[in-house]
C-alpha cells in the first residue's frame, strides 16, 4: 500500500470512528456531518468525497461497528478458555455493547437488522453460525451442554431469538432487557444448574 492509500484509509477510519462515537452518544439523526468532520479532524468535503452522503456513511459505520464486535467475539470464541468462561465473556460483552448505544442509534441499528438483508445477517450466516456450532460441540465435550441436544435444535432456538429481534419496533422494548435476554438464552428460565 502506498502512502496515499494509507493516508486515505487512516482518514476513512478516523471518520468512521468519529461518526460511530457521535452516533452512539446522540443518535444518527442528531449528528451532523459538520460534527463528524470536526471530531475526525477532516473537512466536510472529505467526508462527502469518501462517503458521498450521510446515509452511505451511516451504513458503513454500522458495518465498521459490526466488524469491531465480531473481531472481539472471535477472539473470545477462539480462546483457550473453558466453555463456561467463554459463555460468561460473551454474555458480559454483549450486554456491554447494548449499554453503549444511544436508544435512537440502537433503533437505527435494529431497523437495519430487521430488513433481513443487513451486514449483521451476512456475518451471522457466513461466520457466526459455524463458530457457534463449534462452541456447542465444545460445550458438549466439556459436559455443559446435554450430549443428546442436537445442534439443529440449538440453532432453531437461536433463530427464534433472531426472528423476534428482527421484528419492527422491537428494539426499544428489548434494549433495557438485553442482559436478562442473553442470560435467558444461555441458561434458560431455570437458570444455571448447580454442580
Amino acid at each position: 500500500m502506498d502512502g496515499f492509500q494509507r493516508r486515505r484509509e487512516q482518514k476513512e477510519n478516523a471518520i468512521l470512528q468519529a461518526a460511530l462515537t457521535l452516533f452512539m452518544d446522540a443518535g444518527v439523526q442528531k449528528v451532523s456531518i459538520a460534527e463528524i468532520a470536526a471530531k475526525a479532524n477532516v473537512s466536510q468535503v472529505t467526508i462527502y468525497k469518501y462517503f458521498e452522503s450521510k446515509e452511505n456513511l451511516t451504513q458503513l459505520v454500522l458495518k465498521f461497528y459490526v466488524d469491531q464486535i465480531w473481531e472481539e467475539q472471535k477472539k473470545q470464541l477462539n480462546s483457550d478458555l473453558p466453555f463456561l468462561d467463554k459463555i460468561k465473556q460473551i454474555t458480559f460483552s454483549k450486554s456491554d455493547y447494548a449499554n453503549q448505544f444511544n436508544s435512537q442509534f440502537f433503533q437505527y441499528f435494529m431497523n437495519d437488522y430487521s430488513t433481513g438483508k443487513s451486514y449483521v445477517e451476512e456475518i451471522y450466516t457466513r461466520e457466526a453460525i459455524p463458530r457457534m456450532i463449534a462452541l456447542f460441540d465444545e460445550g458438549k465435550e466439556q459436559g455443559f451442554i446435554d450430549q443428546n441436544m442436537s445442534n439443529e435444535a440449538i440453532l432453531v432456538y437461536m433463530q427464534m431469538f433472531k426472528d423476534y429481534l428482527q421484528q419492527k419496533d422491537v428494539s426499544l422494548t428489548v434494549l433495557p432487557m438485553t442482559e436478562d435476554l442473553i442470560t435467558l438464552f444461555f441458561y434458560g428460565i431455570v437458570g444455571k444448574k448447580e454442580e
